[in-house]
């Protein structure tokens, strides 16, 4: 299968692109490399021959029609968004231009070539999502593929109407679309402003480790190895029109799984420790979501999916994975914004 994986140069789509690549797929990786992508998150497959990088900006249609065309993909896989909450409360413009009006031209080029090539029958159009789109739950129940939408950042808003978009093309034009909705990933790659990386870099430092509000803010927690695992799976497997939520089954609050990250930082890195001695709790993110929890019971029963990963093991992985990738992550540093605290309203 050849695959045009967008913003494969970011997170969760390099560890894509990291697992096709290596399950012998063809991949083409789209990407605007903005400020949380990085092309070293590809380096181990970028003189495979499966593999091909294209710099584009999905809100520039002309260059992804020219991409559509050159490469003629049998799948997309859309991961490119904006994805920072933080970053959408201060300047939630460019999470409206990239993740619905990319969205919108990813569609529409994809649904162009596909018409044009006489909508070949095994053509796919994976849009991948947040659960965050569901808003936020109480202390009991989980987010099911039939929950109501109830966005609550100019994030979660902006993913809400690119799943909305998508599922309309698939009902409208016949596109063949598939979806899911995933909960917070972690693990080896991930961008230093993002909860997990922070803490063990602001541990690895000395530095204060900051904590929203009282901590109890609870999240499921999924491997982003697991997460790449899943989404190959829905692009070859899933029903045409479906959406599947996907879940690591590990649950815990903010503040739990900094006093983890501590405790593996205190084995892992002695020096320092005990390093939840760091931890601090600041002012709350403005409407800061108080629970998530998917119910993956769907991809479960249909395709034979579940995590491998408990949230210990993936911990311990990244800590492990930072402390031996310092020349990875020491030049995201200087990368705007970041080590800023944003997002306040």
């Amino acid at each position: 299968m050849k695959i045009l994986v967008t913003g494969g140069a970011g997170f969760i789509g390099s560890a894509v692109v990291r697992l096709a690549v290596g399950r012998g797929h063809e991949v083409v990786n789209l990407d605007a490399l903005t400020y949380a992508a990085n092309l070293a998150n590809v380096a181990s497959v970028a003189d495979n021959p499966l593999y091909r990088f294209e710099q584009v900006d999905i809100r520039d249609r002309s260059a992804l029609d020219r991409v559509f065309a050159t490469h003629r993909p049998d799948a997309v896989m859309h991961l490119a968004a904006e994805s920072h909450v933080d970053r959408s409360i201060d300047g939630p413009a460019a999470f409206i231009e990239t993740n619905v009006i990319g969205t919108f031209n990813m569609l529409e080029a994809a649904r162009d070539w596909w018409t044009g090539e006489g909508r070949p029958e095994g053509f796919r159009f994976h849009h991948i999502s947040t659960d965050e789109v569901f808003g936020s739950l109480g202390e009991t129940g989980q987010f099911t593929e039939t929950t109501p939408y109830d966005p609550r950042s100019p994030y979660s808003a902006s993913k809400a109407g690119s799943d909305h978009l998508a599922r309309a093309w698939h009902e409208t034009y016949g596109l063949p679309v598939v979806l899911t909705n995933c909960s917070n990933n972690y693990g080896p790659f991930h961008f230093p402003e993002k909860l997990v990386p922070v803490v063990i870099l602001k541990a690895l430092a000395g530095d204060p480790i900051p904590v929203y509000g009282d901590g109890g803010n609870v999240r499921d927690w999924l491997y982003v190895e697991d997460h790449a695992d899943a989404l190959l799976l829905v692009v070859e497997k899933g029903r045409i029109g479906r959406s599947y939520n996907i879940g690591g089954e590990n649950e815990a609050t903010n503040l739990d799984l900094v006093r983890m990250i501590c405790a593996h930082m205190d084995e892992l890195h002695s020096e320092g420790a005990p390093h939840d001695r760091l931890i601090g709790f600041v002012a709350d993110r403005p409407g800061h979501d108080r629970r998530y929890a998917i119910d993956p019971s769907r991809i479960r029963d249909e395709l034979g999916w579940r995590p491998s990963v408990t949230v210990e093991q993936g911990l311990r992985r990244t800590v492990e994975w930072y402390l031996d990738n310092r020349d990875w992550w020491q030049p995201l540093l200087s990368r705007e914004g970041v080590g800023q605290r944003l997002g306040t309203g």
